[in-house]
């Protein structure tokens, strides 16, 4: 069984259409959302399609720590982690060849696939750069044995997830790499370029490529070298 794990925090806007496309999966599947305490109609959205988990009371909010308890809350065998405003086209064929890759081989601890913006809002910064970090990541994972996904898009085995600890839940940011290079310590991670999945590209478009791409380098960068993300706070971008 597949468990989807979507961390979310006041998607109204973008929740319903990813729901949508992942209840089109006919394999056997569950759909968690994790919220960090939304303020508008997330929820309520959300729940015609998933299993909610809300936190506790005073708890920290953090994408990793919404990525963590809906993991805990999971039963699948396969945990695929989804940002809220993603669309994977033909999702029944996608996962035949993602489960394919897992199948033949036992090696594989996780998988993930090129990224790209919808067509209808993809600007040409974002094909250049997306391209740029598909390649990056392909060349990390499938030439070099060096974990590299972004949050967007990943699938891991369940053993695997718990055996690391999954993600680093005192990472702000960065915390998507940092789950694929120690996963790649334990087993051979795997970029598929022939599977994509869409998103909305709006941090990118609403704070400009300079910025974000400087935000990427400083927290990869120091979550390599130092061990803890450059930024204090992860700002949401609705």
């Amino acid at each position: 069984m597949i468990s989807f794990i979507i961390p979310t925090k006041n998607e109204e806007k973008v929740i319903e259409k990813t729901l949508r496309c992942i209840s089109l999966y006919t394999g056997e599947k569950e759909i968690i959302v994790s919220d960090g305490k939304s303020t508008d109609k997330t929820i309520s959205i959300a729940s015609h399609y998933a299993t909610v988990i809300e936190p506790k009371e005073g708890s920290i909010q953090r994408i990793s720590i919404g990525k963590n308890d809906g993991a805990k809350a999971s039963l699948g065998d396969y945990l695929v982690f989804l940002d809220a405003d993603v669309y994977i086209p033909e999702i029944n064929s996608f996962f035949e060849k993602a489960e394919d890759f897992f199948k033949s081989d036992k090696n594989l601890v996780g998988l993930t696939v090129s990224i790209r913006v919808f067509k209808e809002d993809e600007t040409l910064a974002d094909k250049i750069i997306f391209k740029m970090f598909n390649f990056y990541n392909l060349v990390l994972n499938n030439y070099l044995g060096v974990g590299a996904a972004v949050g967007e898009f990943q699938m891991v085995r369940r053993e695997i997830f718990e055996k690391v600890g999954g993600y680093r839940e005192d990472l702000v940011a960065s915390e998507d790499y940092d789950f694929f290079r120690r996963i790649a310590k334990i087993g051979r991670t795997y970029f598929v370029k022939d599977l994509t999945i869409y998103h909305t590209g709006r941090r990118a478009h609403k704070i400009g490529w300079t910025k974000l791409l400087t935000e990427w380098m400083l927290n990869g960068f120091s979550v390599l070298f130092w061990g803890k993300s450059h930024s204090k706070e992860w700002k949401v971008i609705r």
